[in-house]
């Protein structure tokens, strides 16, 4: 059963005949109940969770991350369904049952900041070493801006990143990757954000390296 607060005119929570509403960050909404599919293995429905299950793949290691690199489009949603819905939409490449993840796509982070210039990730002993070009000055590129890193090993389905790395002057951030991921491939990103975490850069990818 609904309850309706405020009179007829405000909002309700519950289910009221085919109609159910809710409250999700402050905002009343309504939807109508969904209704029950005869056939939920169609080509279109099997598509899209085989796109949610590789976009999946790459968030849910990394979702303590994502809440710092989509921190600023969580206005009416929350920075994973964010993400979910950038990389879905933007990322996704072949034909079905064949889809894969364009890497070069992903952004981790996204912002308004300056990207990375001239970025390399290079596989050290025991960590992941990443250099760029100092380009503060550049637009709005700060030299106190912070590196966020990502190291994605998708073999294994777990992450290490950094959301307070070196300054961008700094030019290079070294980051340590688990003893029992020798000689395996990882996937490496590099974004920024400002000294005081209003804005980001968008990420950018530099590739697979296999860590020694």
């Amino acid at each position: 059963m609904g309850k309706i607060n405020l009179g007829i005119l405000g909002s309700f929570s519950g289910k009221v005949g085919n109609v159910v509403g809710g409250s999700w960050k402050g905002i009343s909404y309504m939807r109508a109940k969904a209704s029950s599919v005869a056939n939920p293995r169609t080509d279109g429905q099997m598509g899209q969770r085989s796109k949610f299950a590789l976009v999946l793949g790459i968030l849910k290691p990394i979702t303590g991350f994502i809440r710092v690199g989509y921190k600023r489009y969580t206005t009416k949603q929350t920075a994973f369904n964010a993400a979910m819905s950038y990389i879905l939409n933007n990322a996704i490449t072949g034909v079905f049952p064949d889809f894969s993840v364009d890497l070069s796509k992903v952004l981790v982070s996204r912002g308004n900041l300056t990207v990375a210039s001239g970025a390399q990730a290079l596989a050290t002993s025991g960590s992941i070493g990443l250099t760029w070009t100092d380009n503060s000055g550049s637009n709005n590129a700060l030299a106190t801006d912070k590196a966020l890193v990502v190291v994605l090993n998708p073999l294994r389905a777990e992450a290490v990143y950094e959301t307070a790395g070196s300054q961008r002057a700094t030019g290079a951030h070294e980051i340590a990757v688990p003893a029992d991921w020798l000689g395996e491939s990882v996937e490496v990103f590099l974004g920024f954000i400002a000294e005081d975490g209003k804005d980001l850069a968008n990420s950018v990818y530099l590739g697979s390296v296999e860590v020694v």
